[in-house]
C-alpha cells in the first residue's frame, strides 16, 4: 500500500530513495541470488549513514548503513531502504531487529519483498514496534532494478533476456555468415557487463558449430556466467573452445535422452555437465522443462545470446522476459542473410509477440532497444 502524506515530504522521501537506489545499483552482478538493496539513514536533514548489499553472504544494506554511521546517534532518524527489510534468519540476522534495536524513528521502503519468507512480515514487525513505515516510494524503480530476483524468488524459473546485435535492416550476419563485428565496441563491452551480471548465458548448437565461441566474460574481475548449450543430439565438438575450457568456465549441455553415451562420458571427463530434457512437440529440447531444471540448479537469470532458431524457440515456448537489441548503422541486405529470430515464425501479424515498456538509447554509434515480452497476439 502507498501511503498518502504531504507533497513536500514526498519529494524529500523520493530524493533520498533515489540516493538509496543508486547505492543498490553498485551491487549489480555480485549479490546473486540475493537482491540489490541500498539504504540511507537521515537525521535532521543530514545523511549520517549509507550502505548497500555488496555480495551474497555478507551484510545487508541496512547493516552496512548502520556501520557507516559509526558513533552517530541514529535514534529517531529516518531510514530509506529500497526493499523491505528481512525478518528471517539466513546467512545474516534479521535486519528488522537491528532497526528496532537502534530505535530508528521512521522507515521509508520502496518495494515489498515477494520472498514468501518476508512478504510483508518485515514491515509488520517494524510497525508492531511502534515505528511508522511508509511504503511504495519509487517502488517501480526498485522492482525493475531487481527484476531477476522478483521473478526467480516467486516462480523459481530463470529470468531470460534475449539479446541480439543486428544491422539497420535486421541482419545478424552476411549471407556468407560473417558477423564480426556488426555492433560497435561500446555495445560489445556492454554485453560483457551483461555476462557479468546474469548467472547463465545460453546459445544453440548452431552458433557453436558456426562460430566456435567462448561465451565468457572479458571485463576485469568480471563474474563468469554458466555457459549453457542447447544441443538436442549432442553434436558439440569435443575440441571446441567451450568444451576445452569447461574446467575453467562452467559448461552445461542440455540434450535429449539417449544419444551417444560414449561421447557423453568423454565430455563429462572434460568437465562438461549434462542435463537430459524431454523433447517438445518439434522433437527438440523442451525449453520450458529446461528452465525448470536450471532453476533447480539456482540459475536465476539467463542471457540468451546465440542462434536465431533458439531465439524463436524461446519465444514460442514463452520463456523470454525481456529483449535487448543493438542496432548498428549499416545495411547488409540479402534474402539469405540471417536474422535474430528465425524458425517458422508467425503466419499472421496478430500472432506477433508484443514488446511493452520499450525504450531506445544510444550506445556508442549503435542504438539499443529494450523492452518486455508481456503478451502475444
Amino acid at each position: 500500500m502507498t501511503e498518502i502524506y504531504p507533497e513536500g515530504q514526498k519529494k524529500i522521501d523520493e530524493m533520498y530513495m533515489e540516493r538509496a537506489l543508486k547505492l543498490a545499483e553498485k551491487g549489480r552482478g555480485t549479490t546473486t541470488p540475493n537482491p540489490m538493496v541500498g539504504a540511507v539513514i537521515v537525521k535532521n536533514g543530514k545523511v549520517i549513514g549509507e550502505g548497500y548489499h555488496i555480495r551474497a553472504g555478507e551484510g545487508h544494506a541496512e547493516v552496512n548503513a548502520f556501520r557507516d554511521a559509526g558513533d552517530e546517534d541514529v535514534s529517531g532518524a529516518t531510514m530509506y531502504v529500497t526493499l523491505e527489510p528481512c525478518s528471517h534468519y539466513g546467512k545474516t540476522p534479521p535486519c528488522v531487529d537491528k532497526i528496532v534495536e537502534k530505535r530508528i524513528g521512521r522507515v521509508v521502503v520502496a518495494a515489498l519483498d515477494p520472498n514468501p519468507m518476508v512478504a510483508g512480515r518485515g514491515i509488520q514487525k517494524i510497525r508492531d514496534a511502534g515505528i511508522p513505515v511508509v511504503t511504495g516510494v519509487l517502488a517501480e524503480k526498485s522492482i525493475q532494478l531487481n527484476e531477476v530476483f522478483m521473478k526467480y524468488i516467486v516462480e523459481k524459473n530463470p529470468f531470460v533476456l534475449l539479446k541480439a546485435a543486428m544491422s539497420l535492416d535486421g541482419k545478424i550476419a552476411t549471407s556468407f555468415g560473417e558477423s564480426q563485428w556488426i555492433s560497435g565496441e561500446a555495445s560489445r563491452e556492454e554485453v560483457h557487463h551483461l555476462r557479468h551480471e546474469l548467472t547463465g548465458i545460453m546459445a544453440g548448437i548452431g552458433t557453436v558449430l558456426a562460430d566456435n565461441p567462448m561465451l565468457n566474460c572479458r571485463i576485469p574481475d568480471g563474474k563468469q556466467p554458466i555457459r549453457i548449450i542447447v544441443d538436442s543430439h549432442l553434436a558439440i565438438p569435443e575440441d571446441s573452445k567451450l568444451v576445452q575450457s569447461a574446467r575453467e568456465y562452467p559448461l552445461i549441455v542440455a540434450k535429449l535422452p539417449g544419444n551417444d553415451k560414449a561421447k557423453e562420458e568423454r565430455l563429462q571427463k572434460l568437465g562438461v555437465r549434462m542435463i537430459e530434457v524431454d523433447a517438445d512437440s518439434e522433437g527438440h529440447v523442451d525449453l520450458k522443462l529446461l528452465m525448470e531444471k536450471l532453476g533447480q540448479l539456482q540459475i536465476d537469470s539467463i542471457l540468451l545470446e546465440g542462434g536465431g532458431r533458439l531465439a524463436e524457440g524461446a519465444l514460442q515456448a514463452g520463456i523470454v522476459d525481456k529483449v535487448q537489441f543493438y542496432i548498428a548503422p549499416m545495411i547488409i541486405g540479402g534474402m539469405h542473410s540471417k536474422t535474430p529470430v528465425e524458425g517458422s515464425g508467425i503466419t499472421e501479424l496478430g500472432q506477433a509477440w508484443k514488446v511493452s515498456d520499450w525504450k531506445v538509447e544510444p550506445v556508442g554509434n549503435d542504438l539499443k532497444v529494450t523492452g518486455y515480452i508481456r503478451e502475444r497476439g
